[in-house]
């Protein structure tokens, strides 16, 4: 058995115990590198270096020579093969710190890692530039056979950003200023956030097990967490507020100087989905506020007996349910089972997470909140990080991510170019496995209070996936707009969160003193700002999808593994016309919501 230097045994038998779940697992990052100070990662940061060197030294102003003489392939290939190993660094150097944020010496390895990637990058940098110089005709013609046609998928995408591109010395400027710049300002809120404590009745907790009391069956347990992250939201307040304001302008120097007219066009380029695409979704959410959240939570004050629901209370359970908990065993056994209804492929990909040590269960001090799965590169596998505290959600959250990862080791055939899933669609098979893994909780409920309960659940969980993200994608908005006129003071981004959480919340719920702080901890703002939207766009694409599923079973299978497979190398449109589905037409949205709104329907049904 092997030990690395932060005391973490690479094997999956290593596990953390408690009396009521089980053994949770630790991932295996032995798999990429057996420690942060092996010799395997030194010998490969060194060569990834010495060959970027090598590559920009035989290629740099060549490319339109090696297109002419039918050589360019072989210059993509070397350059494939950087990114994969880069990718392996960096992947290796992101886990190892999302396992401990607050571990000085995990921290260090990151930012070292991180700015000897950097370097490495630089020497690459010519190379995406330099192919969007390319003559168009003839870069046409070099795809349209032979073994440059493979790579046509990334090359016509890496065009779509030649609009935006800079001369190659700012580029350099901008690459090798991130580190200083956007990605010192990521690290500050990561470790800030990791190292909050929560006050309540005598505990010190963390932010995770914090936010896991507010679906806490007893009131003044949910009371007194949201007073606890209200009271250290405001503590820190000046420091979230700076990275908001900095971050911002840091994007719109980006933006100004890229020539993006739209403050969230990068972010749609990026996602390769048009501007309109995404502000009829918006448009479409927004407008179905009081048929979807206003009217779900005006029910679920009626079940509590109150005029309105305090802002804790929105995600508590039904009165009078129990408040099941699952073991990790099983919450392994409901999600492989509900894989294994739809495809037993499905569920042998998801079973090697559990298998192999690909997934971090444990919730510990320091390490990073939420959950993620994390593709790597091509040349390894995914893994996955949950914060499991045996909730339903908690369960649900594992079949959301587990789902990433079968659509990770689907795609990696790909490569590193095109393995990568746009946001449009990489949202499709994590909410996919959540739904399957719902649908399947929900025909076992034979009790109508359980059935009703588990209901209810499912519709605040894509309330929470719509509705909030939209409303989050709105503050975005709103806060990028306003940056522009200058800095913003804690209020007024404060005053800004209250707006959009009122206005897609509704007036059932009060949102009370307090309240006005929890901007501070949503990480997207911080590290991807303007991705919200893509949860609403996967969950109501998903919803459309599994509408597909249930109509007609014949042949759905091949063809959803069929999407999943092709990663990023084929358009979402492209990958959605099999299924009939259309997401272009303004009315596609409906599909998806009028799902939710079916829902609440029969949970009315039930009162």
């Amino acid at each position: 058995m092997i030990v690395d230097n932060l005391g973490l045994k690479a094997s999956a038998e290593r596990a953390s115990s408690t009396s009521s779940l089980g053994a949770l697992p630790e991932w295996r990052l032995d798999h990429l590198y057996p420690g942060m100070d092996s010799p395997q990662f030194a010998a490969d940061l060194d060569r990834a270096g010495d060959e970027a060197r090598a590559f920009a030294a035989a290629h740099k102003g060549q490319l339109a020579q090696r297109l002419a003489k039918g050589a360019l392939v072989g210059a993509i290939r070397e350059y494939e093969a950087l990114q994969d190993l880069m990718g392996r660094l960096m992947s290796y150097a992101s886990l190892t710190y999302a396992g401990d944020t607050s571990d000085p010496a995990r921290a260090k390895f990151y930012g070292d890692a991180q700015e000897r990637v950097t370097d490495i990058a630089g020497d690459l940098l010519f190379f995406e530039l330099e192919l969007n110089r390319l003559d168009d005709a003839a870069l046409a013609a070099g795809m349209a056979s032979g073994p440059l046609a493979h790579y046509r998928p990334w090359l016509e995408d890496i065009r779509k950003e030649k609009p935006h591109q800079l001369a190659d010395e700012i580029e350099q400027l901008f690459l090798e200023k991130s580190v200083s710049g956007a990605a010192a300002w990521n690290r500050l809120f990561d470790e800030t956030i990791s190292s909050l404590r929560f006050e309540i009745d005598g505990e010190s907790l963390t932010l995770e097990p914090t936010l896991a009391r507010l679906s806490d069956a007893d009131e003044t347990k949910r009371e007194a967490a949201a007073h606890a992250l209200a009271k250290t939201f405001a503590a820190n307040l000046r420091v979230f507020t700076l990275v908001m304001n900095t971050l911002a302008k840091d994007k719109e120097i980006s933006d100004r100087w890229r020539k993006f007219a739209d403050i969230a066009d990068s972010r749609h380029l990026a996602n390769r989905v048009e501007r309109e695409v995404v502000d009829a979704l918006v448009e479409a959410v927004t407008q179905s506020y009081p048929r979807l959240s206003h009217r779900y939570y005006a029910l679920k004050a009626r079940w509590f007996g109150k005029a309105k629901l305090a802002h804790w209370d929105r995600n508590a359970p039904l009165p009078n349910t129990s408040a099941r908990v699952f073991t990790w065993d099983q919450a392994r056994d409901t999600v492989l089972g509900a894989y294994g209804g739809f495809s037993p492929r499905m569920a042998d990909i998801a079973r090697r997470f559990f298998d192999e040590g690909w997934i971090d269960a444990p919730v510990r001090p320091g390490k990073a909140p939420g959950a993620f799965a994390h593709p790597t590169t091509p040349s390894a596998h995914p893994y996955v990080l949950v914060n499991y505290l045996g909730k339903p959600r908690d369960v649900m959250t594992l079949a959301h991510e587990l789902g990433h990862g079968v659509h990770q080791v689907l795609a990696a055939p790909n490569g590193p170019l095109m393995a990568p899933t746009p946001l449009t669609l990489a949202e499709t098979a994590s909410v996919f496995g959540e739904m399957l893994t719902f649908r399947a909780l929900l025909a076992s409920a034979s009790d109508p209070a359980e059935r009703r309960s588990m209901l209810a659940a499912k519709v605040e969980d894509m309330l929470n996936t719509v509705v909030r993200q939209i409303a989050f994608y709105k503050f975005e908005r709103l806060i990028h707009t306003e940056r522009r006129k200058g800095e913003l003071t804690a209020e007024q981004i404060s005053a800004h969160w209250m707006q959009v959480q009122s206005e897609s919340l509704g007036p059932a719920i009060d949102l009370g003193p307090g309240y006005e702080t929890y901007w501070t901890y949503v990480g997207h703002f911080i590290h991807s700002p303007f991705y919200v939207y893509a949860y609403a766009f996967g969950d109501c694409l998903v919803n459309s999808l599994y509408g597909v599923y249930e109509r007609a079973h014949e042949g759905f299978v091949e063809r959803y593994f069929a999407l999943l497979a092709a990663g990023g190398a084929k358009p979402y449109d492209e990958l959605l016309a099999p299924f009939g589905l259309d997401a272009k037409d303004p009315k596609f949205w409906l599909i998806g919501l009028s799902l939710i709104e079916r829902m609440i329907g029969e949970l009315e049904a039930m009162e």
